[in-house]
C-alpha cells in the first residue's frame, strides 16, 4: 500500500508533527561537505549537488556580510586509515578522503576565510566529537542554517544533532544536494516535520530581514 505526499503531511498534521520552528537571531552557518569529491558524479557525487554548491554562494555572502559565524566541515581520514571506522566499513571509498587528497578539499567557490572554522569529521554528523557546539555556543549562535550534501546523509546527521544539542536548525532547501533526489526529498520532508525550519534561500532572506 501506498499513500501521496498529501497523505503524509495530513498524517503528520494530526499527530502534532510540523510546528514553525521561526529563525532567531544570532544566526551561524554551517556548509557540510561541499568538497570537490561530492561535486564530482565520478566520485561521491551527482544529482542536485553541483546546483546546491551554485546556489549556496550568494547565502556564504549573506552570511559573511552579516558577520554570522561560519564553519565548514570535511571528512578527512589517516593517510594510513588508521581511524578507519563503521562509515568507512559500509562506504569503503570514504578512506581516499585523506587531508592532502584533492577529493577532501572544499570547493574553491566556497573556500573558507579567515575566522571561518573548518570541521575535520569522519562520520556523518559535524557535531559528533569535534568541537563544532562550542564554537557556535560561544558565539552566541541560536539559529544553525544549513547548506551542503549529501541530504539525506551528513546533512541530516548533522541537522538532528543541532537541533540535540539546543540549536534552532534551518535547512535551506536549494542549498542541500544530494546524488539521488528521492532521497533529497524525503530528508526535507522528514527534517521538516521533526527537527529543523526547512525553507528556501528566498524565504530564509525575507526571514532574516524581516
Amino acid at each position: 500500500m501506498t499513500t501521496d505526499r498529501h497523505d503524509d503531511t495530513a498524517v503528520y498534521a494530526r499527530q502534532g508533527f510540523g510546528a514553525d520552528l521561526a529563525p532567531e537571531p544570532p544566526f551561524g552557518l554551517l556548509i557540510v561537505d561541499f568538497v570537490n569529491g561530492f561535486a564530482d558524479p565520478a566520485i561521491f557525487g551527482g544529482g542536485n549537488i553541483p546546483a546546491a554548491i551554485a546556489a549556496t554562494r550568494p547565502l556564504l555572502a549573506m552570511a559573511r556580510d552579516r558577520s554570522w559565524p561560519v564553519a565548514h566541515t570535511r571528512i578527512v581520514y589517516a593517510d594510513d586509515g588508521a581511524d578507519a571506522n563503521i562509515f568507512s566499513a559500509k562506504v569503503p571509498g570514504m578512506l581516499s578522503l585523506t587531508e592532502a587528497a584533492p577529493a577532501s578539499a572544499i570547493v574553491p567557490q566556497l573556500a573558507p576565510e579567515p575566522g571561518e572554522l573548518i570541521v575535520r569529521k569522519n562520520v556523518p554528523s559535524a557535531f559528533f566529537a569535534t568541537d563544532l557546539a562550542p564554537w557556535l555556543t560561544r558565539r552566541g549562535v541560536r539559529t544553525l542554517v544549513v547548506a551542503g550534501c549529501v541530504t539525506s546523509g551528513c546533512v541530516r546527521a548533522s541537522v538532528v544533532d543541532a537541533m540535540c544539542w539546543g540549536f534552532r536548525p534551518v535547512v535551506v532547501s536549494d542549498c542541500v544536494g544530494d546524488r539521488a533526489i528521492g532521497p533529497h526529498e524525503a530528508s526535507l520532508f522528514d527534517m521538516a516535520q521533526k527537527y529543523a525550519e526547512v525553507m528556501d534561500y528566498a524565504a530564509l532572506t525575507r526571514r532574516v530581514e524581516g
